[in-house]
């Protein structure tokens, strides 16, 4: 880091590996676990009200969560909570860190420099989450909630560890 970027806080970019994701995969959004969406504090995810679910949980103090498939980046939301993605086949996504998580009010989520509207690939960073800071407060459960399947029929894998990039569809 120069002389400038240090006086003038440039933010290093985070670059994470490239996947091979199709255009019908649906992916884990960062290394963690899948968890019974059943067992997550909130009725609407617990009950899946928003459509098919899954939950992630994160052994880190912070994450670096992606997009999970390949399509644009429909909804961002300013806080940095939950954003939306429209899959190249028509398949509609939204991710949910945390319950109750807008409250914070972006404290502790941090935008990485994706816009709403912009074209993504399953594995491009989104933002990152502070997840010690956040749990102190929050259930830190992370939901991945396909609002519109399109006509297709998706299921989402049993609990068990994932690696960022992994299907996590059947």
């Amino acid at each position: 880091m120069g002389f400038f970027d240090k006086l003038f806080k440039k933010e290093e970019e985070i670059v994470l590996p490239e996947l091979n994701a199709s255009d019908e995969d649906i992916v884990a959004i960062a290394d963690g676990e899948i968890i019974d969406i059943a067992t997550v504090s909130d009725a609407v995810f617990a009950e899946q009200m928003m459509g098919k679910s899954t939950a992630f949980k994160y052994n880190k103090d912070k994450v670096v969560l992606c997009s999970p498939a390949n399509g644009t980046l429909g909804v961002l939301f300013p806080t940095g909570h939950a954003y939306g993605i429209l899959m190249n086949d028509g398949v509609e996504l939204l991710v949910h860190c945390g319950v109750d998580t807008v409250n914070a009010n972006g404290d502790g989520f941090k935008l990485l420099g994706k816009k709403q509207g912009d074209s993504v690939k399953a594995g491009d960073p989104i933002v990152e989450v502070d997840i010690k800071k956040l749990s102190a407060k929050y259930d830190m459960s992370t939901m991945l909630i396909i609002t519109n399947a399109n006509g297709k029929e998706l299921d989402f894998i049993d609990p068990q560890p994932v690696s960022r990039g992994q299907k996590v569809t059947k």
